[in-house]
């Protein structure tokens, strides 16, 4: 009886501990794209336009790319606990500082400060993730860690919305910063010192980024994460312009894709392990749908349709962002911390050029011809899934000690 016990309290602490991880990610990620629910008040207040408070989000993103490879080979060595108490003290200090900003350069110092943070973060969470549970448990903690990062895309940008709407845009930032010390407290107390089984430094970097299947991956991510985020970024202008959308309805459809997300992410959990691939070339070809109607039909859609195409686009998200990670780290298996550092650098690159390629779009010329553009684009990368999908095949067929 007591040997159940030992069992049951080790069991709850392990997923303690990974829904702490799955608290922080929602944080850091809520904190990089808290911009893109704030448009329109943060440029009022800062008196810039609409793509300039974007691009905080590009530059964000950017520095968090290249934080995230040297983290991989400067602090591999470093106590996993110390390193995460560490990066979410930087994200705090970060959020801190933007709630205070009262010119736009001094917003762009604190969001350079918290970029520098999120990649070191991404970079070794998955790895440690890994090493928190069993092999045959990955897929689920995976899914359970990565769950942060599906409600912060599509949960905690509407929040961010509708604290902006109601009171000011520093309100979401005091928010994120009380979310931030939760974050440091369930961090102290939940996980446990662990040392991540993973190969570190430049060689193990090189044999990633040289891997032909991680590399297809790594492809087919950076096109479908930058077609994404391109709508994404400006899908509260892109409300605005909407004759059938009202005012109030905005914080409400991002809610409703915040939700949709959540269910998302319930279900690639259920599935991810036996479906992987099939779940991302679906969600993918949903997505693609998604944006080209919205692009087509802008001013064409009723509200009731906005919102069903939201709700779509949400829940397919969800299966994308933990399909390609989780996809990483079986793949990678001992080379988890450089494979997940160079998806992180890859992931962030996108988002920064999601941002960048949207604000040019916009200012070029509407928000049909970006939602058009981006359904195109994000349908492209199922020809690279297509090829890593075989890919991996061939190496799950070759005979013991051949590789491609």
């Amino acid at each position: 009886m007591s040997e159940n016990n030992h069992l049951f309290s080790s069991n709850l602490k392990m997923w303690l501990a990974i829904f702490i991880l799955a608290i922080s990610t929602f944080t850091i990620v809520t904190a990089e794209l808290a911009p893109i629910g704030l448009l329109t008040p943060m440029a009022e207040s800062l008196n810039q336009s609409e793509s300039m408070i974007g691009l905080t989000v590009t530059l964000y993103a950017w520095i968090g790319a290249i934080s995230a490879l040297l983290s991989s080979i400067f602090l591999g060595n470093v106590s996993k606990k110390r390193l995460l108490l560490g990066l979410i003290f930087i994200l705090l200090v970060s959020n801190v500082l933007s709630a205070l900003a009262s010119s736009y350069t001094l917003l762009l110092a604190a969001r350079v400060i918290g970029a520098l943070s999120h990649g070191a973060f991404w970079a070794m969470i998955g790895a440690l993730a890994m090493s928190l549970v069993p092999a045959r448990q990955l897929g689920l903690a995976t899914s359970i860690v990565f769950a942060g990062v599906s409600a912060a895309s599509v949960f905690g940008v509407p929040l961010a919305n509708f604290i902006g709407s109601q009171w000011t845009w520093q309100s979401a930032f005091w928010l994120i910063s009380l979310l931030s010390v939760l974050s440091l407290v369930g961090i102290l107390c939940l996980v446990p010192s662990v040392k991540a089984n993973s190969e570190l430094g430049v060689s193990a970097l090189k044999q990633v980024i040289t891997d032909p299947l991680l590399l297809k991956i790594y492809a087919a991510t950076f096109i479908a994460i930058t077609a994404h985020f391109t709508a994404f970024t400006f899908i509260e202008p892109y409300l605005q312009t909407s004759d059938s959308v009202s005012n109030t309805m905005i914080a409400m459809m991002l809610f409703t894709f915040g939700c949709a997300g959540l269910l998302g992410n319930f279900i690639t959990g259920a599935f991810i392990d036996k479906y992987l691939k099939r779940l991302i070339a679906v969600a993918i070809v949903a997505i693609a749908c998604v944006l080209v109607t919205l692009g087509i039909g802008a001013q064409a859609l009723t509200q009731t349709a906005i919102v069903l195409l939201i709700s779509v686009w949400g829940l397919a998200t969800s299966s994308v962002f933990v399909g390609f990670q989780t996809w990483v780290l079986k793949t990678a298996q001992h080379r988890a911390f450089p494979a997940s550092a160079v998806y992180v650098s890859i992931f962030n690159a996108a988002i920064g050029s999601g941002a960048l390629l949207g604000a040019w779009l916009v200012s070029q010329f509407s928000f049909s011809v970006l939602m058009i553009c981006s359904g195109v684009a994000i349908a492209c990368s199922l020809v690279l899934l297509a090829l890593a999908a075989t890919n991996a095949v061939r190496v799950e067929t070759l005979p013991e000690g051949e590789s491609v």
